[in-house]
């Protein structure tokens, strides 16, 4: 999301960085540049307008003019005015009743992913809210509507309300209310039916359902991509129902963001989730400073870290770091850090989250660094035998033929992986000598800890630049050992995230 508004904004920043006295003129050209930036990127003209007009006065202020670099604090003015369009500083979560069950009303377009985020939500509050929840699907024109809820409630392992034929929206509502109550649940989530086109018809039975159920959450799904058109289907939607919030689909595959940037500007609206994906973990709480940050290249390690510990095996984490505290590093460890991972989102999920990193998409695009190419790593290792993993050493030429085939790669592919799980492992021990030293050292080489420091370290602005030399050497780490020691990577490689104070060189 946002890569092209990213990409214009680095670029206007780059050219104002080399210069040491910034004038009026060279204010004047730089926000001329931001506000095609943002048009390009579909914002709606008048918060263009007014988030123009704002920072241009704060550009022209003593503060610009006596810092010791200008152009650092024009990115800091700019930060701040994304951080106040998107619905400032704190994020808004749900507010969820005293006297259970809480209702939340789900609305929007057909094709918006209503039912799809009602499960992502559902999932979300029984995994990390510890919310017993009902979802209840209201949708009696779409084919199947209510069969895909029930489906997609098994999945998440959430109950959802038996499926009576030939009731009407309005007593499927009663009747959930009634099931929620008698039942004890926390929590009751309410599928709407939705159209291709806003219409009298469907905005009087939301209302009617409204005020049966009093949601304590009037939700608006809508589909990032229409851009402009979300924005008018939220309008629309507030006139008629009481809505408390937005949630963004479809985040993923918005290159713009036109519409996050409209929406919350333009309706008064919180966004409090963006769905960031097709599986139903792929929820994220919506955070106006992370999201900036996201926009002016600086990464998002706070959602990377997250990630990585939802995804943590503790046990297993622990064990594996007994064993690099001991210099051991096999290959079946190797596997694990690729599988971990994968389920963060995979090489380009994982890498647009760094710091810097989106300016060398085009270096990472020629290294053939991708996806596929984990799941061809994981593949060879998954060819080898218990022993072969536990001691690559004795895998001779013949062994390596026999595995080539078997993960349908070339013998080259093998020696590669064997190249690189031989520099990890020389790493690993180098790192562990005089009680782990290493690793923090290594840590603090490639800038982990403290991100959010150096981002507050301008008043919330941008970031320290990474040095570009660093940022080359990463990659190659990376090219030698993905998700390895020097990867640079929380969770990943350089030992596994793990519970706080836990101690691997610890007899």
């Amino acid at each position: 999301m946002f890569d092209g508004l990213t990409e214009r904004l680095g670029s206007v920043f780059d050219r104002l960085s080399g210069r040491g006295v910034l004038g009026e003129k060279d204010i004047d050209e730089a926000l001329r540049e931001v506000r095609v930036a943002l048009l390009e990127a579909d914002v709606a003209l008048p918060v263009v307008k007014d988030f123009i007009s704002k920072a241009r006065e704060d550009a022209l202020g003593e503060a610009v003019i006596r810092s010791i670099r200008p152009a650092d604090q024009v990115v800091k003015i700019v930060y701040d005015g994304l951080v106040e369009m998107l619905g400032g500083e704190e994020p808004v979560g749900l507010q969820l009743a005293l006297n259970p069950p809480s209702v939340i009303l789900m609305a929007g377009l057909q094709g918006s992913g209503k039912t799809t985020t009602s499960a992502k939500l559902a999932l979300r509050l029984t995994k990390m809210e510890r919310q017993k929840v009902l979802m209840a699907s209201l949708d009696t024109r779409r084919p199947a509507a209510m069969e895909q809820l029930a489906l997609l409630g098994t999945q998440v392992g959430v109950d959802t309300l038996p499926i009576v034929a030939g009731q009407s929206a309005t007593d499927i509502a009663r009747r959930a209310m009634q099931a929620a109550k008698l039942s004890g649940y926390d929590v009751l989530i309410l599928d709407t039916a939705g159209r291709t086109t806003l219409d009298e018809q469907m905005m009087a039975e939301a209302a009617q359902i409204a005020q049966i159920a009093s949601p304590t959450e009037t939700l608006l799904v809508a589909d990032s991509l229409t851009g402009q058109d979300a924005v008018r289907t939220a309008k629309a939607f507030h006139e008629r129902l009481p809505l408390t919030g937005l949630i963004l689909t479809r985040a993923d595959g918005d290159g713009r963001g036109g519409a996050a940037l409209s929406m919350r500007a333009v309706t008064g609206l919180p966004i409090k989730f963006l769905g960031a994906g097709e599986k139903v973990d792929a929820l994220e709480v919506f955070d106006a400073r992370r999201v900036a940050g996201r926009i002016l290249g600086q990464g998002d390690i706070v959602a990377l870290v997250e990630k990585a510990a939802t995804e943590l095996d503790h046990a297993k984490a622990e064990a594996t770091a007994r064993k690099l505290a001991k210099g051991q590093f096999d290959l079946e460890m190797m596997s694990d850090q690729l599988a971990q991972m994968e389920r963060m989102g995979g090489l380009q999920g994982v890498m647009g989250m760094l710091p810097g990193v989106g300016k060398m998409k085009q270096q990472i695009a020629e290294s053939g660094m991708d996806d596929r190419m984990i799941k061809r790593q994981r593949a060879i290792i998954g060819s080898m035998t218990k022993t072969e993993r536990k001691k690559p050493d004795i895998l001779a030429a013949s062994r390596k033929r026999r595995i080539a085939a078997g993960a349908g790669v070339d013998v080259a592919e093998v020696n590669r992986l064997l190249k690189q799980h031989r520099q990890m492992a020389d790493a690993m021990k180098m790192m562990t000598r005089n009680g782990g030293a290493g690793m923090a050292r290594m840590a603090q080489m490639l800038g982990i800890g403290g991100g959010g420091d150096r981002l507050k370290s301008l008043g919330g602005g941008k970031m320290a630049e990474p040095d570009p030399e660093q940022l080359r050497q990463q990659l190659e780490k990376l090219q030698g050992g993905l998700g390895g020691a020097g990867s640079g990577l929380p969770g990943l490689g350089g030992g596994p995230a793990l519970p706080p104070g836990f101690n691997p060189f610890k007899k």
